[in-house]
């Protein structure tokens, strides 16, 4: 029988996810396969990190897409974007603290891609006079990231239920992003 390796990778996130402790054994057993197959497929934790990592990329570059954040104002792109991201929520908050996806020079070009993407829909939104400009659209990235991660152990926790999700992250940073008028 085949390894399916979506399920073991999705069976990982999960679990590290709500344990970012786990053991290899730990995540074989919530694959439902043996440690030694694991192995086979991913030689240790930093490579299963590293799969998981590319899944993270490609979830959330599939939610940028679906949120098509060129599309209508930055504002309501913004909210989109918070919605579209949400299951993979757990995933990106697992990866967020993650130091060794941050370190040296193996960074997956993938992070860049996102950011540069998501950093061109905040510059939108200023350009639009939508965002505050005093705010870098890499510090809304950043902000962005930080949120969804922190709303996530928070969902995982029980203490934000998830259809909540995305009113408790986009509004708390379009809060701090949108221009206030001067008085």
């Amino acid at each position: 029988m085949a390894l399916d390796r979506d399920h073991v990778l999705r069976s990982a996130a999960a679990l590290l996810t709500r344990k970012s402790t786990a053991t290899m054994d730990e995540v074989a057993k919530a694959a439902g396969i043996s440690r030694a197959t694991l192995h086979r497929h991913f030689a240790g934790r930093d490579a299963l990190v590293r799969a998981l990592e590319a899944l993270g990329i490609a979830e959330c570059e599939a939610a940028l897409d679906r949120a098509r954040p060129e599309q209508g104002s930055a504002t309501d792109a913004v909210r989109r974007l918070v919605r579209e991201i949400q299951p993979a929520a757990g995933l990106l908050a697992f990866l967020y603290g993650e130091s060794q996806l941050w370190e040296g020079d193996r960074q997956n070009d993938g992070w860049q891609r996102l950011d540069s993407r998501i950093g061109a829909l905040f510059q939108r939104g200023q350009q639009d006079g939508e965002f505050r400009i005093d705010l870098t659209p890499v510090w809304l990235t950043e902000a962005l990231y930080g949120l969804t991660a922190s709303c996530a152990w928070a969902t995982l926790d029980g203490r934000v239920a998830a259809r909540d999700f995305p009113t408790m992250v986009a509004e708390l940073l379009l809060g701090g992003a949108l221009r206030r008028e001067e008085s």
